[in-house]
């Protein structure tokens, strides 16, 4: 299947120098997948509502200024390739051209409709981010902000006072939250507003009850729940239905249908453009290196994540690297910070390498008591 039987050639369109103030109105009226945003007609780039999370940009500001470039997807491209790019592109929608000419989009759910048959090969477990970034009832907007930010997320599993589930907050939920409030205010009002917004409790504009599914739920039902509630993801729970133990996104779903069975390790990396001086090679083999270092763990797929912040030194922007391994003991991780891509890549591999390691550690720790108490029950 090529991306031409699920594009679409109908898609929201602005131009440069509309006003973001008209964008976040069309997010609230239309609910897009995305912006295509045009200079005299011709493709700029794309704006998402995850952009206009950034609470200091103000209603005046032009498009262009939020615009970021998505990666460009020929009608007669295949799906698999497609998801790889949204996914490393870090993007929901992305444009789709017909000889060098914008032809139409094709978002993350064409996609995910157009294989949902085949993902009753996966369970959820199979393919969910363990250790969810989760947030406090009583705690702000501001820091809910900071938090889906500086972990490039789009949700956080809501806690009550006891740490069991009582909601769930989006970036869709607080963008929906601010475009209300700023209508209401007059342009005088809106500086102090921002401010009082960024003070209010997550409570108070978190969804509830919430869209959850479980680690042993198959990834086609999870997919068509996403689908049927216009979810961009569920928070997975325990068994007993109150305890978050990860979170399952339309993204990973995309993640996982580009693994694939090469001798060599399947790596991801989100925004990709970052790298400069680090090549994807060079990438692949450190991390193999670092996990042959626990020789019985197979590493079914790597995931690099950059961030970009707009702190710099001489020039150099400060980024934030992840990197997550998903493999046939569990997920293992490691982040880390550095003034370029090549020197945040090496920090979080470090990290990573500690951690492969202490699992290493904890694994033959277990095998040393099963061996113990194996002794003594011979005695």
């Amino acid at each position: 299947m090529d991306i031409a039987d699920i594009a679409t050639s109908e898609f929201v369109e602005v131009d440069v120098s509309e006003r973001l103030g008209k964008v976040r109105s069309i997010f609230e009226e239309e609910n897009p997948k995305g912006v295509i945003v045009t200079r005299e007609g011709e493709y700029e780039g794309v704006l998402t509502e995850r952009q206009l999370l950034q609470s200091h940009i103000e209603d005046h500001t032009k498009a262009e200024a939020l615009a970021e470039p998505a990666p460009k997807v020929d009608r007669t491209e295949d799906v698999r390739e497609t998801a790889r790019m949204l996914v490393e592109g870090n993007t929901k929608v992305t444009p789709v051209f017909e000889a060098d000419r914008l032809w139409g989009i094709v978002t993350e759910d064409a996609i995910l409709e157009a294989v949902l048959d085949g993902l009753d090969a996966l369970d959820v477990a199979d393919i969910y981010t363990t250790d969810p970034v989760t947030i406090a009832e009583e705690d702000r907007i501001g820091k809910a902000i900071n938090l889906l930010r500086e972990h490039g997320i789009s949700r956080l599993p809501v806690l009550d006072g006891s740490a069991t589930l009582s909601g769930v907050v989006t970036i869709h939920d607080i963008v929906d939250f601010a475009t209300r409030n700023m209508q209401k205010a007059t342009t005088g009002d809106r500086s102090g507003d921002i401010d009082r917004m960024l003070d209010i409790p997550v409570y108070d504009v978190m969804s509830n009850p919430v869209e959850t599914t479980t680690p042993s739920t198959s990834v086609r039902a999870a997919v068509e729940s996403m689908l049927d509630s216009d979810y961009a993801g569920l928070v997975v729970v325990g068994e007993e239905g109150r305890t978050p133990t990860g979170v399952v996104t339309k993204t990973d779903v995309l993640r996982a249908l580009t693994f694939t069975e090469e001798h060599h390790l399947d790596v991801q990396i989100t925004n990709i453009e970052l790298l400069e001086a680090v090549g994807r090679q060079h990438v692949r083999e450190s991390i193999q290196e670092v996990a042959d270092k626990y020789q019985e763990m197979q590493v079914q797929h790597a995931h690099v994540r950059f961030h970009e912040h707009k702190e710099k030194l001489r020039g150099t922007p400060l980024v934030q690297c992840q990197i997550r391994l998903r493999t046939d003991k569990g997920q293992v991780a490691g982040s880390g910070e550095g003034y370029g891509a090549k020197s945040a890549f090496h920090v979080a591999l470090d990290k990573l390498e500690r951690n492969v390691l202490e699992r290493k550690g904890v694994v033959a720790d277990e095998e040393y008591r099963g061996q113990l108490l194996r002794k003594l029950g011979e005695l």
